[in-house]
């Protein structure tokens, strides 16, 4: 059985690579091609590098929604942005905060990430702004502007969370209602749980309120999803982070975009190595295989993670005395696992062990009540 799935995955994934060659073909002797543009994604860096992240589609940017927005407007989007025209093996100019230039090639699904060296950066600056042209396009879009974060030396902590059923209330565990929300629903009506706002920023201001502690959000969601998600935190106002997220293409190692663990946890390692001196906390959700994923990096970096905080959206079943079984192996390895009830129970953890400021807390309980009010009783703290 595992050799037919093996040859099964490799022939889907050579399908699909002939596909998007003959595509790539057909645009390029086309004279009517829509513009090429770059979308640009949050990256991060450290100790005179930076990582870019990007991709060039054909698409037209997504028309801006409202929470009005009627259901079929939002699916129609949805599907608008599901189904994206990448450009494949795009040359993109990336036009560095130091005034230099360099040249990268996106990938077969027009993905652009690379790690470029940069020049000396403001310390105290953690945003920075990359240029990105596409200089073989004839009619390409204007170049757009990509940010990239630098922590600055007050911080004191780093954070890495999930968004899905973390963040965001996506009742990832039930399929049709996941779906919905995904596929009917957008940035207005993709709410987060009552409190998660405020707990963030507590998060980057710190014990001292100054630190400017840096923030990840590693999702598997798809890179299509990105501007949908990041309205989510802007409009709620979760501190800005990059988001690390995933393709959703077809590999000769996996057939359907089902499995988590392998792209958090490169997505995470990536992350402790650029930062070898920050201790991190890891944010996510006890509805897949984040607790398993957090045991997994907590043992292979014994003294990196300061805690892991789950939130119980597993309440019922064998779930939770699994998730107990793994926060005492992780207590042995001098890490804390706490699964939570509530964004409150996390908040006052990380206020008794001095990541956020212990005043924060009134402000964080307030806050989730007040939105808990608001959406008639859902996702009230315990």
């Amino acid at each position: 059985m595992a050799d037919w799935k093996r040859v099964l995955r490799e022939l889907t994934a050579e399908l699909e690579t002939r596909v998007d060659e003959a595509r790539a073909r057909v645009r390029a002797r086309r004279t009517d091609r829509r513009p090429a543009r770059v979308v640009p994604y949050r990256g991060y860096g450290a100790d005179g590098r930076v990582l870019v992240l990007a991709r060039v589609l054909e698409d037209p940017p997504p028309e801006p929604a409202d929470a009005a927005s009627p259901w079929w407007k939002n699916l129609a989007a949805t599907l608008r942005r599901l189904e994206s025209d990448e450009v494949p093996h795009a040359r993109v100019r990336v036009l560095l905060p130091d005034g230099a230039a360099r040249d990268v090639t996106a990938d077969e699904e027009g993905h652009v990430r690379a790690w470029l060296p940069a020049g000396p950066l403001d310390p105290a600056t953690p945003w920075h702004t990359v240029r990105l042209e596409l200089p073989d396009e004839p009619a390409a879009a204007p170049p757009a502007e990509a940010r990239v974060l630098v922590p600055t030396p007050t911080a004191r902590v780093g954070v890495v969370s999930d968004l899905d059923d973390t963040v965001v209330q996506t009742d990832a565990t039930d399929l049709v209602r996941m779906l919905k929300q995904i596929l009917l629903g957008n940035a207005h009506t993709r709410l987060p749980f009552p409190g998660v706002a405020a707990f963030y920023r507590a998060l980057h201001r710190g014990a001292r309120g100054d630190e400017g502690n840096p923030l990840f959000y590693v999702s598997s969601s798809p890179w299509n999803l990105y501007d949908v998600l990041e309205q989510v935190l802007d409009i709620h106002g979760i501190p800005a982070g990059p988001l690390l997220l995933r393709d959703w293409g077809i590999r000769r190692e996996e057939l359907l975009p089902l499995g988590h663990r392998a792209h958090k946890l490169a997505a995470i390692e990536r992350i402790l190595e650029t930062y070898p001196t920050l201790p991190f906390v890891l944010i996510g959700d006890s509805g897949q295989e984040d607790p398993e994923i957090y045991h997994e990096v907590i043992h292979r970096h014994p003294g990196r993670i300061a805690a892991a905080y789950i939130r119980n959206v597993t309440p019922v079943g064998p779930r939770g005395d699994a998730i107990r079984a793994l926060a005492e192996e992780v207590v042995a390895a001098g890490s804390a696992l706490v699964l939570a009830d509530d964004t409150l129970a996390a908040a006052r953890h990380a206020a008794e062990h001095g990541w956020i400021a212990p005043a924060a807390l009134v402000g964080i309980e307030k806050e989730a009540r007040r939105e808990e009010a608001e959406r008639g009783g859902a996702g009230a703290p315990t």
